[in-house]
């Protein structure tokens, strides 16, 4: 039977790279994001239902799994990859941006997993995915908030795969330690390519369950440690 993705966050990026490698390995697939540009954009490059969806609002996650539903029999595979960034002196952080950025990186990736859980569980299978940053282990200065966020993805990720794991479902978490240039070629030297990216995602997914791995960091290869 077909195998059927949905992927949270798409754009231009990982997720544009990972649906299209998706896509070639026989996945129908499903893009969901609160941007109808980039959804509009990535849907002309492949063969793919957009649908709307607003990670910060609880109805709205609701109500995209409800849609998501109606097109396809089963979820195979689940991709997290929003996250907000919100940049600033600790005393001077509007705490309302804090509170959003929270909603999308952590409290969105938190609901989307009881959703995908709760249809992945009866068919002892599946797989659920997030995509970390540096800042998933380190917190840097005037970026606490964003930290904040990736430790906490991080720490559902790592409860996440101890539950779900032992029920057939593969949780998986990518550190990718460094910025994303999404147009450049897999050849450059001096910057993560998104398609590479995505390949090291389908190589996860396609593991055996004997030998499965729940988190990877990701670096360039000139990386000078």
């Amino acid at each position: 039977m077909k195998k059927n993705a949905l992927i949270i966050g798409a754009g231009p990026g990982i997720s544009g790279s990972f649906a299209k490698e998706l896509i070639k390995s026989g996945y129908t697939v499903c893009v969901a994001s609160r941007n109808s540009t980039n959804l509009e954009k990535l849907v002309k490059s492949i063969t793919a239902i957009p649908l709307l969806v607003d990670c910060s609002q609880e109805l709205s996650i609701n109500k995209l799994f409800t849609e998501y539903d109606k097109n396809f029999s089963s979820l195979d595979l689940v991709l997290y990859n929003p996250s907000s960034r919100v940049r600033g002196e600790i005393q001077d952080i509007d705490v309302e941006e804090a509170k959003s950025a929270f909603d999308v990186t952590v409290f969105g990736a938190f609901l989307v997993s009881q959703q995908a859980a709760r249809r992945m569980i009866p068919q002892r299978k599946g797989a659920i995915f997030f995509t970390g940053a540096t800042a998933s282990t380190k917190g840097f200065a005037k970026s606490a908030v964003f930290a904040m966020g990736k430790f906490a993805l991080r720490g559902l990720a790592q409860s996440l795969y101890r539950e779900l794991s032992p029920l057939g479902i593969h949780v998986a978490h990518f550190i990718i330690d460094g910025a994303v240039r999404k147009s450049l070629l897999n050849n450059e030297t001096n910057a993560f390519s998104s398609n590479a990216i995505a390949k090291t995602y389908m190589s996860i997914l396609h593991q055996p369950k004997e030998a499965w791995t729940h988190e990877i960091e990701l670096r360039k290869f000139t990386e000078p440690f």
